[in-house]
């Protein structure tokens, strides 16, 4: 073996090894400043008051991957008074706004129900966003005793 064939294949090596360094990227763990942001990004300014809204969403579950869940809110649904906008938010999320959900006048009720991957135990928040401009929440704790994602193969 040459020097050349040596340093070539050392070269490679570390030109390839760097290009697997960049591809293999580990996911941004969540922070409650992501939270908080993901909200405001939402809201704004505005003040998020408590109430108004009922969050469905069972406090014990045995496996994250599939979580059901409800969110309703008192609005008599008129062209008037009505609910604009429904928005899902959960804190262990790397991208915490989980959901957004547009409601009009038209839609009778303002009620969506979804199912929501949740990775370990946390806070589930749901803010509406009433045709006044207001924004309304509620927030409940899950417990996960399986966490999304995290199974092991056998």
């Amino acid at each position: 073996m040459t020097n050349l064939d040596h340093t070539t294949r050392r070269t490679f090596l570390s030109l390839t090894g760097g290009a697997a360094t960049l591809v293999i990227v580990r996911p941004v763990d969540a922070t409650t400043a992501m939270l908080s942001a993901a909200i405001r990004n939402v809201v704004g300014e505005a003040n998020v008051r408590t109430g108004k809204v009922k969050l469905d969403i069972p406090p014990l579950v045995e496996n994250g991957n599939t979580v059901p869940m409800t969110v309703s809110v008192t609005s008599p649904m008129t062209a008037g008074e009505y609910v604009k906008s429904i928005h899902v938010f959960n804190e262990k999320n790397p991208q915490p706004n989980v959901g957004n959900f547009y409601l009009g006048p038209r839609a009778g009720r303002a009620q969506i129900s979804t199912r929501i991957r949740l990775a370990d135990s946390q806070k589930v928040t749901a803010i509406a966003r009433l045709s006044d401009d207001t924004f309304w929440s509620a927030t409940a704790d899950v417990v996960v005793t399986l966490a999304a994602c995290t199974e092991e193969a056998i």
